[in-house]
């Protein structure tokens, strides 16, 4: 649950910390002293969008500070994980979030950097927020389908469609693209058949134009490189006083003082060393001549040579690797397209296979949404007359949802979430027909109806409803749901959340007394003014005489007499009755 909200520096706050407790938490006080303010504060340590302008005037930086404690496995425990967050299984968990004057924010969960997009798989699992802005998400009929499968508890069947219909999508795609048109299929073999035959033909090797670049440049200089090596050749050991003849002659004479001289041993070696390292060489050049007069028109077949592979180079990829890589992309290509009859086939049996395992899905998630459709319809009703709307009628309205993509219909048509499209229809007074949620012209009607679809919602996910639904998140916010209602109804109303924070932890935002009466937990907000400055502070009403004080305030304003008083102490009394389940409607 929610423990604790720290908050500095934003709108009309300077420093403020609250500390909530289970069941439900009240927050009531003068209009405009800036309940809502920490509602919103609560929004932007979940992740939710931020502004420069909500920092205090005179401050550089805004902070919220938001603080969940749970028993046993807490519900961020495998979100941790993921993120590799540390102290998955710690029972606290901090996010705070740093908002800068420049305009730069910063969100920490443990003191440790997160985005926003880490954090938003979390926040429903924390809190999930009522307020007016809610019952516009609640229009849609995304939203109203997601409602009933939670009440439904149907995750894994949600599960099982979305993968069918992946991989029936996917087939579809596939057996499309093999389809195309006949025309456009011969016109792509014969190009890349041409593509493949010249690539073969060229019959191209890795490094092939460097090394004949290097051959190129050698019998360019021909003439030069041959004069050179006869040179060297001659001078080495043909010619007439050669280095090899000069250096035999050393070599005997060195051997003659050998035998008079004992030091000259030593040096025969070496000498021999030398003479045969000449003779290598000598060698060498001889063969390298005659290599150079073998193939005279060697040059021609080069530059013919790497004339092709520059024009190969340039049209497939810029280099002999990427024109390699090219053949072999083709060549895998041309087979797929000639075997596009026989993979077409293979593919259209598969997708008739995918389609059958899709709709037989779809259609149990179908039946069970229908199923759960009638409890659900029976609950509302149920709900909503005991808030005052006594001749309402609700109704879940089915339609066969459409193919994305204006796709041809099929038996096995819808899309990741099913067959179905929903609609939540609603008669709020006797002899109106039935009309969509968003056609409700009263708001305090459509603020009953929402409290009754999410304490049904809400009821079947609690530990005692229904196995298999989505668990509650931690903290239910409703902000201001008493708009347009008192008297009776703001009671059931408020009967209602004290039902709702018997499974969650409840914060709501009220200016009526019939709704703050139910609080386990009473919070007073008020704005005054310190030096110049407007100033929000929030105090627990921890007395009784305190709570009775605040709500005779909410009944007549701000002169309290000694009827109003006797009214808010009985009012009191009456919901701490309800609480224990004495005289509960």
């Amino acid at each position: 649950m929610l423990a604790e909200i720290h908050i500095q520096n934003y709108a009309v706050i300077t420093d403020l910390s609250v500390e909530f407790a289970a069941g439900l938490n009240l927050l009531s006080g003068e209009t405009g002293s800036g309940k809502s303010i920490i509602v919103d504060a609560l929004g932007l340590a979940l992740g939710g969008r931020a502004s420069p302008e909500v920092i205090r005037t005179g401050s550089e930086r805004a902070t919220v500070t938001a603080v969940f404690r749970y028993e046993g496995k807490p519900p961020w425990a495998a979100w941790a994980e993921e993120t590799g967050l540390a102290g998955a299984n710690e029972p606290e968990l901090i996010l705070r979030r740093e908002i800068h004057s420049g305009g730069r924010t910063r969100l920490l969960a443990n003191d440790q950097p997160i985005t926003l997009a880490a954090i938003k798989p979390l926040t429903r699992a924390l809190v999930e927020v009522h307020g007016q802005g809610e019952h516009v998400a609640l229009f849609s009929r995304d939203a109203q389908l997601a409602l009933l499968d939670q009440f439904a508890g149907a995750d894994d069947s949600l599960k099982d469609v979305a993968a069918f219909y992946a991989r029936r999508r996917g087939l579809e795609q596939e057996v499309e693209k093999l389809s195309m048109d006949e025309q456009e299929r011969l016109r792509r073999i014969d190009l890349m058949s041409f593509e493949l035959q010249e690539l073969d033909r060229a019959a191209l090797a890795p490094g092939e134009d460097a090394k004949l670049e290097g051959e190129k440049r050698l019998l360019v200089n021909l003439e030069k490189i041959r004069a050179a090596a006869s040179l060297a050749y001659g001078r080495l050991y043909e010619d007439e006083g050669s280095a090899c003849a000069r250096l035999a002659t050393v070599s005997r004479a060195v051997e003659d003082l050998s035998r008079w001289d004992a030091s000259f041993e030593n040096r025969l070696p070496g000498l021999t060393e030398a003479k045969t390292s000449l003779e290598d060489l000598a060698l060498f050049l001889r063969d390298y001549l005659e290599r150079l007069d073998a193939e005279p028109h060697r040059l021609d077949a080069i530059e013919s040579r790497l004339a092709l592979l520059d024009r190969l180079k340039r049209k497939y990829g810029g280099t002999i690797e990427a024109a390699i890589e090219y053949r072999e992309r083709t060549r895998r290509g041309l087979e797929d397209i000639e075997r596009a009859d026989e993979r077409r086939e293979e593919s259209s049996k598969a997708l008739e296979a995918a389609r059958g395992d899709y709709a037989r899905a779809a259609g149990e998630l179908s039946v069970r949404r229908r199923e759960a459709a009638r409890r659900f319809e029976k609950l509302v009703v149920a709900e909503v007359r005991q808030l005052g709307m006594e001749k309402s009628r609700f109704e879940v309205a089915f339609a066969a949802a459409e193919r994305p993509g204006g796709a041809e219909d099929v038996p096995s048509g819808g899309g990741p979430r099913g067959a179905d499209e929903i609609e939540f229809m609603i008669s709020p007074n006797p002899g109106e027909d039935l009309r969509p949620l968003e056609k409700i012209a009263s708001g305090g009607e459509l603020s009953r109806f929402m409290l009754a679809l999410k304490t049904v919602a809400g009821g079947a996910a609690s530990p005692r409803g229904r196995a298999g639904a989505r668990p509650l998140p931690a903290t239910f916010v409703f902000d201001e749901v008493d708009a347009g209602i008192g008297g009776s109804v703001a009671d059931a109303v408020g009967s209602r959340l004290q039902k709702l924070a018997r499974t969650t932890q409840v914060l709501c935002v009220t200016h009526l007394a019939q709704i703050a009466c139910f609080a386990d937990r009473h919070f007073y907000v008020e704005k005054s003014e310190r030096a110049g400055r407007t100033v929000t502070e929030i105090k627990p009403l921890e007395k009784e005489s305190d709570r009775v004080k605040e709500l005779a305030r909410m009944l007549s304003g701000a002169r309290l007499t000694d009827a109003v008083l006797q009214h808010a102490a009985a009012m009191l009394k009456h919901a701490s009755r309800s609480a224990r389940g004495e005289g509960t409607k």
